[in-house]
């Protein structure tokens, strides 16, 4: 009695590692639009009422940031993903180091738009701060 190879099974065999293949690689094709978007800086700029001195800043996501009594993270900074009207959103946190009683308090913790500042307005007796971009 002969025996035959079953070609049939190794085309299959092929057939499905060819498709584990590529779905393993195809979700970080699609990803990476969405990077894109996400950037890894946040611009701000930070206005002392008292002094009436401003400085830009560039925060990197996921860092705190140290300016006279305010702790400043940004947690994530993108572009909108309309092409029509472009806005540049952030997520900030603020925290005032001056206030010993409540450290664990946020004067600041929302989301701030470049182009309407006051939609979530940052309000503090001393200092303003305002998102100007992101990088």
């Amino acid at each position: 009695m002969k025996f035959r190879k079953n070609t049939k099974l190794g085309k299959v065999n092929f057939l499905i590692y060819f498709l584990l293949v590529f779905f393993y690689f195809t979700p970080n094709l699609i990803s990476s639009n969405k990077d894109e978007i996400i950037k890894k800086y946040t611009k701000i700029k930070i206005l002392d009422k008292i002094s009436s001195k401003n400085i830009s800043v560039n925060l990197i996501n996921g860092e705190n940031f140290k300016y006279s009594d305010l702790q400043i993270k940004s947690i994530k900074c993108k572009h909108s993903e309309f092409d029509d009207d472009p806005e540049i959103i952030a997520y900030v946190q603020v925290r005032d180091l001056s206030n010993k009683k409540n450290d664990e308090v946020f004067v600041f913790n929302g989301w701030m738009f470049s182009s309407s500042p006051s939609i979530n307005p940052f309000d503090h007796p001393v200092y303003d701060i305002w998102l100007t971009g992101c990088d």
